[in-house]
C-alpha cells in the first residue's frame, strides 16, 4: 500500500473508525459482485452458443 494512502487509512481509523469499516464494507462488496458476475460471464461463455438462452 502507498505510504500516503497508508497514513489516510491511520488518520481515518483513528478518527472515524466507523468510516473505515463501511469503506472496507464497501470495497469488498464490490469485489464480491465482480467475481461474481465474472464467474456468471465465464460460465455463460463456456457453453454451445444454441444452448444460451
Amino acid at each position: 500500500m502507498p505510504r500516503d494512502i497508508a497514513e489516510q487509512a491511520k488518520e481515518a481509523q483513528e478518527t472515524d473508525p466507523e468510516f473505515l469499516s463501511r469503506v472496507v464494507l464497501y470495497g469488498m462488496t464490490r469485489r464480491s459482485i465482480y467475481r461474481h458476475l465474472r464467474d456468471q460471464n465465464h460460465a455463460q461463455d463456456s457453453q454451445p452458443l444454441r444452448e444460451r438462452p
